[in-house]
This record gives C-alpha cells, structure tokens and sequence, in this order.
C-alpha cells in the first residue's frame, strides 16, 4: 500500500520446525505432508521456478515490489512459471521433501538481497 508495506500472509499453516536464523536458517522451516498446497504470501510475479541452489530443492522465488522477494523451497510440484503474475493465496506450489529428511516448506523474506525474519512481517498466529 501507500505506506510502502506488502501485505503478507502465512504459505501454510504447519508448525514451525526451525526458525529464523536457527543454526544456519535464513527463514523459516514450515512442517508439511508432501502434497500439502504451498501459497503465495503476497501479491506479485514468479521471478524464479525450479531447481534451485543445493538445500533448497524445487524454488519459487516471487518479486513483491522493488527490493522485497518471497522464497519458497523443497516443493514436490510447482505450478507457476517464471514471469507469470501470482495473487496472495494462490496456490503455487505443492511441499514435498526435495533435499530434506523429511517434507518441509522452507519459506524466506528477503529485503534489499538480505534475507529478513519472515515472522516479523506476518500476521500473529
């Protein structure tokens, strides 16, 4: 909006397996079942889909507005493409267990390139 906030919300409901900055976290792991939907936090455009740098897996990275970008890792199946625009709950991906022990989504926020403690820009839950 005007005050230069992207309004975002949870991708999925799951507990939180690791937080923010946890051993070497730079977000947030979400504990899912494979095949769980994957929503997108915000409104914006898909700027990455696939496979993405190793410990991430299958990636989503969605552009929110100029230096704000959502990052969503370890899906099963992802359904946008790379420039497609995307509206906050969409369903853009389904979790799976890519390059993890056991199904997660990993979910970051990153701010100028940084990334951010995605809980600090979320609703309470």
């Amino acid at each position: 909006g005007a005050s230069g906030r992207v309004d975002l919300d949870w991708p999925r409901r799951g507990a939180i397996l690791q937080g923010f900055g946890e051993g070497r976290s730079t977000g947030l792991a979400i504990a899912a079942s494979p095949g769980d939907s994957v929503l997108a936090a915000g409104d914006g455009r898909v700027i990455f889909s696939g496979p993405g740098p190793r410990g991430y897996g299958n990636l989503i990275i969605v552009k929110h507005d100029a230096d704000l970008l959502s990052v969503y890792g370890h899906g099963r199946t992802l359904l946008v493409k790379e420039g497609q625009p995307e509206r906050k709950g969409q369903r853009i991906a389904e979790a799976g267990d890519s390059g993890t022990d056991r199904p997660r989504l990993l979910f970051e926020i990153r701010r100028g390139g940084k990334p951010v403690d995605p809980a600090g820009l979320l609703p309470p839950r």
